[in-house]
């Protein structure tokens, strides 16, 4: 789809509209788990139960995202998308009024069924409005929007969470009205339907098989177990454990990263002209590696913030990189699908993250979490050094 370069890129109205449906793809967790120390004083629960709050909201995903891609290619991006937004409103809003642990996980599921398709459908309407350097670019903008969100959000989850531990779950409610504008103001190219649901599949599998996309989805997995069991669930653990932080500091601390993200990610455009950037993706789990191995060594708080940033530098290239070369190598009338499988595999990263890394806190302490992220991180990228050529 053609779009008018008179203007820059990032005023482009339906890029706006997409970073729109990015900051909610990335709310349900990141503004939550500055709350976590407290829900669990609040509803007497463990430090490793209350990661079910993350468990139960990205379960859905892992099942449903590929049923809402190949919707999507079938039916259009907005009559799945649109929904999806309501149910998250409602639902993550639903949360903040219950006051029992097991209904909370029960909105918790709900609103993530909602968020199951708008984390992969947004990337898939990047693919689908832009082209060429534009469709680079505007992934870039939209990894910088994402990281922006991440900054922010456990900032407001953490100062929201500071006078009321159910805050924090207010924040979904303006999926609502975003829902509105996608049906009134997006304007997107929606894919035909052309041939047998059965003809379809079958192209869609076999595009799937891309060796170098596995490699891809593998990559979307490991960094998602890191990102959602190592830092977000444990960090914030390990700060009330060693410092008996307050919410707002533990927020500080989270958003720094996103910030260094963000940041990181803005500049992909200069680095990836110098650097090949299979090469930055490759080290970019190096970078991982060496920041969750330096975090048990330091036990004044300040100094957290070394390890904190170097992990965002990894987070700033990995993220738009993979998203990328994904988009790179997607067959445009199978992408939806090629997404949805990305987000169902990163949703499987994210629900076994917190899974992962609960063993390993409940045998072994905090410490061999971090350790357990570092060894995955620097075999991983060992491994795409063997495989992805220059």
């Amino acid at each position: 789809m053609k779009t008018n370069s008179s203007k820059p890129l990032y005023r482009n109205s339906n890029l706006q509209i997409i970073f729109l449906i990015t900051l909610m793809a990335v709310l349900g967790v990141s503004s939550i788990t500055p709350a976590f120390p407290k829900i669990a004083k609040v509803f007497e629960i463990s430090s490793e139960k209350v990661g079910l709050l993350i468990i139960v909201f990205t379960l859905p995903g892992i099942i449903l995202s590929p049923i809402f891609g190949i919707l999507a290619d079938r039916f259009g991006r907005k009559r799945v998308l649109i929904p999806s937004l309501i149910l998250f409103g409602i639902a993550g809003t639903l949360s903040a009024f219950t006051r029992t642990f097991e209904l909370l996980l029960l909105f918790r599921f709900l609103q993530g069924i909602g968020a199951a398709s708008i984390g992969s459908i947004n990337v898939t309407l990047l693919g689908d409005i832009f082209e060429g350097k534009e469709r680079a670019a505007a992934m870039g903008y939209n990894a910088s929007v994402l990281s922006i969100a991440t900054a922010t959000y456990p900032f407001i989850g953490g100062l929201l969470a500071n006078y009321n531990w159910y805050l924090p779950f207010f924040l979904p409610a303006f999926s609502i009205p975003i829902a509105l504008i996608v049906l009134t103001k997006l304007k997107n190219p929606e894919p035909k339907k052309d041939g047998s649901l059965k003809v379809y599949l079958h192209n869609a599998f076999n595009s799937l098989k891309n060796k170098e996309a596995i490699l891809y989805f593998t990559a979307s997995l490991i960094t998602f177990i890191i990102l959602y069991g190592c830092y977000l669930t444990y960090i914030p653990i390990y700060l009330d454990e060693l410092f008996n932080a307050q919410p707002f500091m533990i927020g500080i601390l989270l958003s720094t990263m996103s910030i260094t993200t963000a940041v990181v990610s803005s500049q992909l455009k200069k680095l990836s002209s110098k650097f090949n950037i299979k090469s930055l993706f490759k080290i970019s789990f190096l970078i991982y590696g060496s920041a969750l191995f330096l975090i048990p060594f330091i036990k004044i708080y300040a100094l957290l913030f070394i390890p904190i940033i170097i992990y965002g530098i990894a987070h700033g290239m990995n993220i738009p990189l993979v998203q990328t070369l994904l988009a790179n190598i997607s067959p445009l009338e199978y992408r939806g699908a090629f997404m949805s499988m990305n987000g169902m595999i990163l949703r499987g990263g994210q629900t076994l993250g917190p899974l992962l890394t609960g063993i390993f806190y409940t045998f072994y302490g905090i410490n061999s979490v971090f350790f357990f992220g570092g060894i995955i991180s620097i075999l991983f990228s060992i491994l795409l050094f063997i495989k992805l050529s220059k």
